[in-house]
């Protein structure tokens, strides 16, 4: 491992690139605890006024995706990536100092994260994209390994912090620390010293669209996965920022207990890293939807109300088949897609992974006051099981084979 490590640190630009992703992520792992209970100790809020807020982050950025993948495809990774954390740190801050100062309210928390998911629509399609500038593709299944690496720690001691501070001293003051992360990694990511990419591309937008759009379709297992993670990611997403704060709704303990339920995941989240760090899958698509079958085992362990030391156990579970996946997923695109047109292709997927999870988010809130916490939460696990196995019918998907080093 540490020979691995040496010969990543050998490429320009790869260590700030992991020394921004942990930061951001100590952040991001403050975030969902912190929003999530700045909302539910408004006057009066609801599991629906959660669902707006969550669900204005996502909408617009689906919405905008595309156009994100063309952006990505047409300017400098790196810049786009840097510039959109930069911009989102002052949209965080706004809705940190309004819980901080007593004037918040949920119209203001989902208009910020409104604006935060437009710059996301331009950050995720280009974020993915910087990684394949700085290493040979041999080396990208170590490389995304490592990123995911740094990011996990980051979360875990960010979901760790955040439910401590939410508790000690309020949401605000939790939201503002996440901040700041996101504008010193954005800084990191700006300043990358990347060679420029010539890109000759006289295309409409619309052109670039379509190019991306064949690229996408011509790759079963790129649609199965899609698809896939359509479903996936509804339940998921639902669970992560809605079911599973309300089954930890209690003000005194909730946040601190949702908070190991998160450092749980991301611990198992550090494990599948270092997993896929020493392991080189033969079927690594098929052995990935695998274990993400296994990892609903979270979700019936919350449905069925388990201790909490079992939930842990389990979400830690569900973190090693999640990160499993999404190294050998990100290193198979990045491996079989045109550099060219990647940007478009990961937009793509993104619309199409992520395209019911706001619908998801919405509606999470009122049904599972209507037909109880844990109902949805057997919900959720019963979609992310069948829809894994389902993807597994599909021979592209089971066969596909890793990049060779030369």
């Amino acid at each position: 491992m540490r020979e691995q490590l040496s010969e990543l640190r050998g490429h320009s630009g790869f260590s700030s690139l992991a020394i921004s992703r942990f930061i951001s992520n100590v952040g991001n792992g403050i975030s969902p605890v912190a929003l999530a209970f700045g909302v539910l100790a408004l006057p009066g809020a609801t599991g629906t006024d959660l669902s707006i807020v969550m669900a204005a982050r996502m909408f617009p950025m689906i919405a905008l995706m595309l156009f994100g993948g063309v952006v990505g495809d047409r300017f400098k990774r790196n810049r786009i990536v840097g510039g959109a954390d930069i911009l989102g740190s002052g949209f965080a801050a706004v809705s940190a100092i309004s819980l901080i100062v007593g004037h918040s309210s949920v119209f203001l928390l989902a208009l910020m994260g409104a604006l935060f998911g437009i710059l996301n629509a331009l950050w995720w399609p280009a974020m993915s994209g910087v990684l394949p500038e700085i290493l040979p593709k041999q080396k990208l299944q170590n490389g995304n390994a490592v990123i995911s690496m740094t990011t996990n720690i980051g979360y875990v001691i960010g979901a760790l912090i955040g439910g401590t501070m939410v508790t000690a001293f309020g949401s605000g003051w939790a939201l503002l620390v996440d901040a700041i992360t996101f504008l010193i990694a954005g800084i990191l990511v700006w300043n990358l010293d990347l060679p420029t990419i010539v890109r000759q591309n006289k295309n409409t937008v619309f052109q670039d669209l379509k190019s991306g759009w064949f690229e996408f379709i011509s790759r079963s297992w790129v649609v199965t996965m899609v698809i896939a993670f359509a479903v996936i990611n509804l339940a998921f997403e639902s669970m992560l920022q809605i079911l599973g704060p309300l089954n930890f709704a209690d003000i005194a303990q909730g946040p601190k207990f949702w908070s190991f339920n998160l450092a749980a995941l991301t611990v198992g989240m550090l494990c599948g890293s270092l997993i896929s760090l020493k392991v080189h899958f033969s079927r690594p698509l098929f052995f990935a939807m695998l274990v993400i079958a296994g990892s609903s085992i979270w979700d019936f362990s919350l449905a069925t109300k388990s201790p909490l030391w079992i939930s842990l156990i389990c979400a830690f579970f569900s973190g090693v088949a999640v990160d499993i996946f999404m190294v050998v997923w990100n290193t198979s695109l990045q491996s079989h897609i045109p550099e060219e047109s990647y940007s478009r292709v990961v937009a793509y997927d993104a619309l199409g992974s992520y395209g019911l999870a706001p619908l998801g988010i919405a509606v999470a809130g009122p049904l599972a006051h209507a037909l109880g916490v844990s109902t949805m939460i057997y919900a959720t696990g019963a979609m992310t099981l069948i829809a894994a196995l389902v993807s597994l019918c599909v021979k592209s998907v089971r066969d596909l084979k890793p990049v060779v080093s030369p």
